[in-house]
């Protein structure tokens, strides 16, 4: 370490994350460095311990280095200890609450020492929660044992919060691709999924496991009208293995399987772009986590969240909460056919989420319009960049 770097810092940001759920984390911030770095230029160091995993959703990522640049964020083997010199950014985000690198802490700790240095803002970036408590604990610093205030920043739903990370032109990309039914069949070719008509009912399927899907996949092979389900090898196919002919691990993507009116597809992997234009193109999305669940709701379609369960069940005070704010202006037989399924589905309760999703056709077309309407109320005037920006700015 040079004495220089004790008594200096770049323009850079440092984002730090380790990979939890192969994309979840990984996800989030892959999507905030890139915007970062696009739309307000700001150089990011991002910093991950599995290249891997992140490889998954950026297949030109080469695991077996150290050090590469994508989208004007340079990523780094985040290996422990650091094999690499750090010299601190700005700012240094600790993503999820992962902990940092001894070095990079010992760093920071000397920064704020120096009566001539320029220290970096500490910030960790927190999930995403629509529970209440989340509005008074934003913004909030946390002095550390060595002296140093570290902020807490919570992704949320209203302007109490971080806000949601969302793209500038994401939007108007999402209508573009949804007004012309010639996008998503050109995709659905380029994915190796064949035998899909325009107006057949398409669903995407990126879950844990669940009894619950089980259930939704033996209730869809009796459709009245042709439908199909697209998997990603993963978590999700677990589920599926009693209708498969051959074993989960066996399966390569574009493979299909016809089960009475259903058909299930096996989607290749595919990177965050393609994610988001598979959710565009879908009539009805199942997801999971938090990247993932959050760019179904950009999708404007209807979507059942999959949340990652916890102990005591506390996974579903989350999911409640979210559940409550984005049933607020809808009419009573709408949210509670659409919150039922939801905790169906997260209960692993195959009997009720067949009942439930039953009762959907009934409030589909009004669900849908909901779909549409949200994103722009959810995003209130303001992104998690954005407002994360401002943030750094004000502290």
């Amino acid at each position: 370490m040079t004495t220089s770097n004790l008594t200096r810092t770049t323009k850079h940001w440092d984002i730090f994350c380790t990979v939890v759920d192969n994309y979840g984390d990984i996800g989030v911030t892959w999507r905030l460095a890139k915007q970062l770095a696009a739309e307000y230029h700001i150089p990011v160091h991002l910093w991950v311990d599995d290249l891997h995993s992140f490889s998954h959703i950026l297949p030109n990522l080469d695991p077996t280095l150290a050090q590469q640049t994508f989208n004007g964020v340079n990523i780094f083997q985040w290996n422990t200890p650091l094999d690499i010199e750090y010299v601190a950014g700005e700012v240094v985000i600790e993503a999820f609450a992962c902990e940092l690198p001894k070095q990079v802490k010992w760093v920071i700790e000397r920064l704020h020492k120096q009566p001539q240095s320029s220290a970096p803002h500490w910030l960790n970036l927190e999930y995403l929660s629509a529970e209440d408590w989340v509005d008074g604990c934003h913004g909030l610093p946390s002095t550390q044992p060595s002296g140093i205030k570290k902020w807490f920043y919570f992704p949320g739903f209203n302007h109490k919060t971080g806000g949601l990370i969302c793209e500038k032109n994401l939007f108007n990309e999402r209508d573009q691709w949804q007004a012309s039914p010639n996008n998503k069949m050109r995709l659905f070719e380029e994915l190796g999924l064949s035998g899909i008509r325009v107006n057949d009912t398409v669903i995407s399927v990126f879950s844990y496991e669940s009894a619950a899907l089980t259930a939704l996949i033996n209730q869809w092979q009796a459709s009245p009208k042709p439908m199909h389900a697209l998997v990603p090898k993963g978590r999700s196919l677990t589920s599926l293995a009693p209708f498969l002919p051959v074993d989960v691990t066996d399966l390569i993507p574009g493979q299909q399987f016809k089960m009475g009116n259903l058909t299930l597809h096996i989607l290749p992997m595919t990177d965050q772009t393609g994610f988001d234009r598979l959710l565009w193109s879908c009539d009805f999305n199942i997801v999971r986590g938090e990247d993932s669940f959050l760019r179904a709701q950009w999708a404007a379609k209807p979507f059942i969240w999959h949340i990652y369960p916890q102990e005591d069940d506390y996974h579903l005070v989350k999911l409640q909460a979210f559940m409550r704010i984005y049933c607020d202006n809808l009419a009573a037989q709408i949210a509670a056919t659409w919150t039922e399924v939801n905790l169906a589905f997260n209960q692993g309760d195959a009997k009720a989420v067949v009942n439930h999703w039953q009762q959907l056709n009934s409030v589909i077309l009004p669900l849908q319009q909901h779909a549409i309407n949200w994103p722009n109320n959810a995003l209130n005037d303001a992104d998690l960049a954005s407002r994360l920006v401002q943030f750094v700015k004000n502290s």
